[in-house]
């Protein structure tokens, strides 16, 4: 049976908070912008423009540092929900061509299939083309675009021509494109992987793409299948249209100062549990495991997570898988920045009531404790009623 090559579509508009400022404040295209959260020594940079970029500015570096190697950058506060809106915006007018659409967050990256819909919208590139003209006079962004036969090349091209341009490879070239590039450029790779290589004198993919299988097991173990098929431009992962309840529910903290104070730490993370299990209430949903990120204030990063047997909503269990991922990744003394708790593996809420209870007498408790506190929130805010372990840490800015 022969299976038609999939076309797979990559849009990206480069530093999307700075393109969207720019949409709102136009004299701000062609000079230097730096987003970050300001006020803190310890605020880091969120986004920058390309002009900020070439001057040696990162995501994630100090704001003072920024401001030191860019001094004539401009400074703005990160407006999540306005990037959001823009996001929501950008993505709609591609549901006009294919249902198959994955996306970031808000960082204007989006993956579309468009396989077999030539006979509706015409052939893949005139698709590209199309939405790039009608994405440039709706929203005023304009984003690379890029046309591949899997997300692995159209990503990779991308790359090519950031921060504006086009790349279309056709089939059977995957190859020929990937082979003078340098490895650095292929994703997936991580970075002692690439040590490594580099340690062969293995620079550009196509010497990466010489070797076999067997000798790549050698230095990379189960990783050498990965390894090889990503050389020859290989990627079977499919577009995954991600829907409002399969999404993973996420939030997230900065301390305005540095801190390893536990129990500060601990109330922070019974916070965000409870928001965690209040929207699992929302979507009708129960959920299994609490994955907990921290970011040390040297930079370091670490996560850990908790699964239980039984699926739940209650505030109680999701707070205490979270304090278990908390004590799996905070091994280290050295203070914490931020904290990161994502949810996920959710289950449908059982819509039959069950002959029999199965659960304890306690837990029954809980659930009508938990009614209770969701009508106070409801009623009068989040943070009106707070269990004795939430109350040591009191977050000045939550956002999911």
């Amino acid at each position: 049976m022969h299976f038609p090559e999939r076309s797979v579509l990559h849009f990206n508009v480069a530093d999307f908070s700075v393109a969207v400022e720019r949409v709102i404040d136009s004299s701000l295209k062609g000079k230097a912008v730096i987003i970050g959260h300001l006020g803190s020594s310890r605020a880091v940079v969120y986004d920058m423009s390309e002009e900020a970029f070439q001057s040696g500015v990162r995501k994630g570096m100090k704001i003072q540092q920024a401001t030191r190697i860019c001094p004539g950058a401009t400074l703005l506060t990160p407006r999540i929900s306005v990037y959001q809106k823009a996001m929501t915006a950008f993505i709609k007018q591609m549901h006009n061509y294919t249902p198959l659409i994955e996306h970031g967050t808000f960082d204007g990256h989006v993956f579309l299939d468009v396989t077999g819909t030539h006979r509706l919208f015409g052939p893949p590139p005139d698709i590209g083309w199309r939405l790039h003209k009608e994405i440039k006079k709706s929203l005023q962004l304009n984003p690379i675009w890029t046309l591949a036969t899997n997300k692995l090349i159209a990503k990779v091209a991308s790359r090519l021509v950031k921060p504006v341009g086009e790349y279309i490879v056709a089939p059977g070239e995957e190859v020929d494109f990937l082979a003078p590039l340098p490895i650095s450029i292929l994703p997936g790779l991580a970075n002692q992987e690439k040590s490594k290589l580099y340690e062969y004198n293995l620079t550009h993919i196509g010497q990466l793409a010489s070797l076999d299988k067997a000798q790549l097991m050698v230095p990379f173990g189960k990783r050498s299948d990965f390894i090889h098929n990503i050389s020859h431009g290989i990627d079977q992962s499919h577009i995954v249209a991600e829907s409002q309840e399969n999404k993973p529910i996420t939030f997230e903290h900065t301390f305005a100062g540095d801190t390893n104070d536990q129990k500060r730490v601990e109330g922070l993370i019974a916070l965000l549990a409870s928001k965690v299990a209040s929207q699992l209430r929302k979507r009708k949903l129960t959920a299994r495991r609490i994955g907990i990120w921290i970011t040390y204030s040297d930079g370091g990063r670490s996560v850990r997570q908790a699964t239980s047997k039984r699926p739940s909503d209650s505030d109680f269990v999701m707070t205490d898988l979270a304090l278990v991922a908390l004590t799996r990744v905070w091994t280290r003394r050295t203070r914490i920045r931020n904290c990161q708790i994502c949810c996920d593996l959710f289950q449908q809420q059982s819509k039959q009531l069950s002959l029999f209870s199965l659960n304890t007498q306690k837990e029954d408790t809980q659930k009508k404790l938990v009614g209770a506190m969701d009508q106070i929130r409801t009623k009068f805010g989040n943070t009106a009623i707070l269990t004795g372990l939430q109350n040591r840490h009191q977050p000045n800015s939550l956002h999911s």
